[in-house]
């Protein structure tokens, strides 16, 4: 019988606390919301918003790069990245779900196959014992009928 990934999660989150029950709720929840392109697209615009204040700190008295670099660094990429990594984390994990299904269904195919290979060979095992006592029985009549005969 096969286990469902869901009831192993069920067995491991049911001794868990009710503080660590509501973490798990709210990190999940949290991370749902960021883990999509649409939250990338917006955290893109809000970035968007400042990198002309980066842009004048920049260029004001001078070329000083530290004011564009820290708006890519710390603004652009940790806002945008983030949401675009943990949406390329959640298809990646649903390919491997998808792989670790179909490893299951083949198996599972395999095992069913297997069976019948199984049954067939002991099938055929009866088969050869039921053939074999016939052959004794025929060596054993032909055995006793020259004995007949003299």
């Amino acid at each position: 019988m096969a286990v469902h990934h869901n009831e192993v999660l069920d067995e491991r989150h049911g001794a868990e606390s009710a503080v660590a029950q509501f973490n798990r709720r709210v990190g999940i929840t949290v991370t749902k919301a960021v883990a999509t392109m649409w939250c990338a697209y917006a955290f893109a615009a809000i970035a968007l918003i400042s990198l002309p204040a980066a842009i004048q700190a920049s260029f004001a008295h001078g070329f000083k790069p530290l004011a564009i670099v820290s708006w890519v660094a710390q603004t652009f990429l940790q806002l945008v990245l983030l949401a675009v990594i943990l949406f390329s984390q959640n298809l990646e994990a649903e390919q491997a779900d998808a792989r670790a299904e179909a490893t299951f269904r083949n198996t599972a195919a395999a095992e069913g196959r297997l069976d019948e290979i199984l049954q067939g060979i002991v099938t055929r095992g009866e088969e050869n014992a039921r053939m074999e006592a016939q052959n004794n029985e025929i060596l054993k009549r032909l055995e006793a009928e020259p004995r007949q005969r003299s």
